[in-house]
C-alpha cells in the first residue's frame, strides 16, 4: 500500500518520532511505500513531496522539528482547496493519508474524509488541549523546558528581591502553565480558563512579602485574560497582532509585559517579564515524548491496515486506541475544576484564588 504522511500546524518535539514509527512498522510489517508531503497541507495542494524510506527516517528520533516541515495552510480557504488535495492524492496513487496535527490540521482531514479520502489522524498539539486523548506529544518536553527556566529564574529573582513573570504557551488551555508552574514551584499560576483580577494577584504577592519571602515567580499562559472591569465588559487575552491566520487565530503574546508593569505599579516590587516563546517548541524531545510519539505512529499505521479511516489515534489509560476525528476536533480539552482544586491545595486559603486566577 502507498501511504502519504504530512505534519501540519505548529512544530513540536516528537513529530519525527511519529514519522519514524509509521515508516518503520509500515515497511517491516506491511511492506508499505511512503510519500511525505512537505509543509503540511500546502504540500498536498501544490503536490510537493519527498519519498520516505528507511534511510530517510534514520537518525531522526532525537531531532526536534519535522523533516517534512510544516505550515498553517488551510485548504478550505483556498479556491477548490479540498478538491485539489484529493486530486494530488489520486495523482500520486495514495491509498491512505496519515495527517499529524492539532484540531486545525485534523479539521481538514475530516473534510477530506467526508469527501471520500481515506485519512487517519495523529494528535499533535504542544498545548495538550486536543479532545479525546490523555496526552499529546511535545507537551512533556515543553513543560521540562519551562521548568528548567523557572528553576534558573528562582535564583536571580531571589538575588535581586524581584517578581519574575514568566509567559508560556497556552492559547485556550493552561496545561503548560499549570504543570510547569507546579513543577517549578511558582507562587502564582494564571491560565486562560480562569480570568484573573490583577488586584488579587498583587495582594497575593504582598502577603508573600509580608511573610519574609521577598521574591516571587508568576507563571502566566499567553492566553490568560484580565477579568472584566469598568473599561472592558468581558475578559480578553492580550494580542501581539490582531491579524488572523488561515484558521482564524489571532497572534497572542505580551501578557507578561502588561502584567509585570501592573504588578510593579500596584506593589512597588521590582518586576521583570520573561517570554519563553519558541524555546518551548525547539530542541530534542524528552524520553516520554519520544516513546509516546512512536506509539502514536505505530498505532496510526495499524489503524490504516484495519481500515479505521476518519479516526485518530488516541491515548487513554495508557493504551493507544482509535476515536472518530469528529470527537477529537469537537472541542478543546481545557483544565478542569478538579485539577484547579488540586493546585489550589498548595496555596494559602487567603491566596487560593490567585493560584489559578479567580
Amino acid at each position: 500500500m502507498k501511504i502519504g504522511i504530512l505534519t501540519g500546524g505548529g512544530d513540536c518535539p516528537g513529530l519525527n518520532a511519529v514519522i519514524r514509527g509509521v515508516v518503520r512498522k509500515g515497511i517491516f510489517h506491511y511492506e508499505d511505500d511512503f510519500l511525505g508531503f512537505l509543509e503540511g497541507w500546502r504540500g498536498v495542494i501544490e503536490d510537493k513531496s519527498m519519498p520516505l524510506n528507511l534511510d530517510a527516517v534514520s537518525g531522526i528520533l532525537p531531532r526536534g522539528g519535522t523533516i517534512l516541515r510544516t505550515s498553517r495552510t488551510n485548504p478550505a480557504k483556498r479556491p477548490d482547496g479540498i478538491e485539489r488535495c484529493a486530486a494530488t492524492l489520486e495523482k500520486n496513487k495514495i491509498a491512505a493519508l496519515i495527517a499529524i496535527g492539532g484540531d486545525d490540521t485534523l479539521s481538514v482531514a475530516q473534510k477530506l474524509h467526508e469527501n471520500g479520502v481515506k485519512v487517519v489522524g495523529v494528535p499533535k498539539t504542544i498545548d495538550n488541549d486536543l479532545s479525546g486523548t490523555d496526552y499529546t506529544f511535545g507537551f512533556d518536553t515543553a513543560c521540562n523546558v519551562v521548568c528548567e527556566a523557572i528553576d534558573r529564574l528562582h535564583t536571580t529573582a531571589e538575588a535581586h528581591n524581584r517578581v519574575m513573570v514568566v509567559e508560556v504557551m497556552g492559547r485556550d488551555a493552561g496545561w503548560i502553565a499549570l504543570y510547569s508552574g507546579i513543577a517549578g514551584g511558582a507562587d502564582v499560576i494564571l491560565i486562560p480558563e480562569r480570568p484573573f483580577d490583577i488586584e488579587r494577584v498583587a495582594e497575593s504577592l504582598r502577603q508573600r512579602h509580608e511573610r519574609g519571602r521577598y521574591f516571587s515567580i508568576v507563571v502566566v499562559a499567553e492566553g490568560a485574560k484580565f477579568s472584566a472591569n469598568a473599561q472592558s465588559s468581558q475578559a480578553a487575552p492580550v494580542l501581539q497582532d490582531a491579524e488572523k491566520d488561515e484558521f482564524g487565530h489571532v497572534k497572542l503574546g505580551g501578557v507578561a509585559n502588561v502584567l509585570a508593569r501592573e504588578i510593579e505599579r500596584r506593589t512597588g516590587f521590582e518586576t521583570r517579564a520573561v517570554v519563553l516563546g519558541h524555546i518551548q517548541r525547539g530542541g530534542s524531545p524528552s524520553a516520554f515524548d519520544r516513546v509516546l510519539a512512536t506509539r502514536y505512529g505505530l498505532g496510526a499505521i495499524d489503524m490504516v491496515h484495519r481500515g479505521e479511516f476518519g479516526c485518530m489515534a488516541a491515548l487513554r489509560a495508557n493504551k493507544i486506541i482509535s476515536i472518530p476525528l469528529k470527537e477529537a476536533i469537537s472541542r478543546n480539552r481545557v483544565v478542569d475544576n478538579e485539577m484547579i482544586d488540586t493546585v489550589n491545595g498548595l496555596f494559602e486559603k487567603t491566596a487560593n484564588k490567585q493560584a489559578v486566577g479567580d
